[in-house]
């Protein structure tokens, strides 16, 4: 394990929760298979990955993604010494004792010898994930958070399969009756726990349903620095006032209210979407606020992501501690206002667990296409970001080479800039699934 950059390997099982020792382990010192261990370095939790593999009392296996060089048990004793490929060096002491492992790790830097690191842990064991029967919760949020913060108390626990129906509140705090109930600044919905989720999963969030629940969206007339050049940005140089807009779920559409003779008929079709959906990010990264985006998700304000839309989001918390919020009625795309259509809505959505991925950027999927998401500063970068993100969700659906990689998204790749507005721009690739019916999926 190289601590310092935090390069840790978590393992595709899962925690059980309430099960006795008896259903845990075979005997008193049985102590293999995978484990999550919780991490005490300097102050902060962090989750790492170990498998055991047992022969009397000779251990073998990896701790945190490095192969064990020596190991052994004896009476609940457990020694354990792992080296990386760089020949950093974890020598373990621990205790087995009502089902979980405890213990402290002495890591050597071969480079800084002087100077070895020292933590606390405790390890729980694993299990694979189980799916029950199907539960629909509805939620009334009491709560937002206005930080994608693995600190937040889980608002509601769900299992993989569940629906929740629950609400939003819009950009800006305001709720369903018009009711300040938070600061703004995109505050969210959550967290919800999700049972058997671990860190290196991913999480699948199913959008059911999204329904407006006002008569009325805030936007403004302004146009984002970036996306202007001199010339326009003199033209708007008086901009920047709020715009309010009706909202006539009845006919589908939304237009400003009090517009003048030129916007009188401009109407826009409603297209509702959550421009924030997020797990937490690691407890060892700062909680960013909810208006930032990155490959856990956030504020993302893609366009696409509404009714019957599927998010893949890595998992790096136990229970993947999922947000979502920033509902807008409408969006164009980019958007350049600064603001969509902003306001409150009711959610419906199911999540379920894919074990083990490692994924590490997030995805979207709608019913006509596979979508990858760039996000960065400069929109060269982001494209960059979306393309690098599809080939490499191909190679691992088709393993395709090198150059059948390049031939279908030389053909198939449809590129749209999805927000310029924040922090983060966004480039989204998406493909659409009829080019690759012809392809056969290889995955495991």
């Amino acid at each position: 394990m190289r601590t310092a950059i935090i390069a840790v390997v978590f393992l595709c099982a899962r925690v059980a929760p309430g099960l006795s020792l008896a259903q845990q382990t075979t005997s008193e010192t049985d102590i293999g298979g995978n484990w999550t261990i919780s991490a005490d370095i300097f102050g902060t939790k962090i989750y790492l990955g170990m498998e055991l593999k047992q022969d009397g009392e000779k251990l073998s296996g990896t701790y945190t993604g490095d192969k064990l060089k020596q190991g052994t048990v004896s009476r609940g004793a457990i020694r354990l010494v792992a080296v990386s490929e760089d020949g950093t060096t974890s020598d373990v002491t621990a205790t087995f004792k009502d089902g979980a492992i405890t213990g402290s790790t002495i890591e050597t830097d071969p480079k800084d010898a002087d100077h070895p690191m020292k933590y606390t842990f405790t390890a729980t064991r694993i299990v694979p994930l189980e799916h029950g029967a199907a539960q629909r919760h509805e939620f009334t949020p009491a709560v937002f958070y206005r930080q994608f913060s693995p600190a937040n108390k889980p608002v509601l626990t769900v299992a993989p399969g569940d629906t929740v129906h629950t609400t939003t509140v819009d950009a800006g705090g305001t709720d369903e009756k018009s009711v300040k109930r938070v600061l703004g600044g995109n505050p969210e919905t959550g967290p919800f726990f999700i049972t058997g989720a671990q860190p290196g999963d991913t999480l699948v969030v199913h959008i059911l349903k999204l329904r407006l629940n006002r008569d009325y969206a805030i936007s403004d007339d302004g146009i984002d620095e970036s996306a202007m050049n001199s010339d326009l940005a003199v033209m708007m140089k008086d901009n920047g006032k709020s715009v309010r807009w009706h909202i006539d779920v009845a006919k589908g559409v939304a237009y400003p209210e009090g517009a003048g003779p030129d916007l009188a008929n401009y109407t826009v079709p409603l297209k509702p979407m959550l421009g924030c959906i997020a797990t937490a990010v690691g407890p060892a990264q700062a909680p960013p606020p909810t208006g930032d985006s990155g490959g856990w998700g956030g504020n993302m304000d893609f366009n696409e992501i509404g009714e019957g839309a599927t998010v893949y989001l890595p998992v790096a918390n136990p229970g993947a501690l999922l947000y979502l919020g920033d509902a807008h009625a409408e969006q164009g795309d980019g958007e350049l206002n600064g603001n969509a259509l902003e306001t409150s809505m009711d959610v419906e959505f199911s999540v379920d667990v894919i074990p083990g991925t490692h994924l590490n950027q997030r995805r979207i999927e709608t019913p006509t296409h596979i979508i990858t998401m760039g996000l960065s500063a400069s929109l060269d970068d982001a494209l960059k970001g979306a393309t690098n993100a599809m080939a490499k969700w191909l190679n691992e659906d088709y393993k395709l080479t090198p150059s059948e990689t390049a031939q279908v998204l030389g053909t198939a790749a449809e590129y749209k800039v999805s927000e310029v507005a924040d922090r983060n721009s966004g480039v989204v690739l998406k493909i659409n699934k009829s080019r690759l019916t012809g392809l056969v999926k290889k995955t495991q």
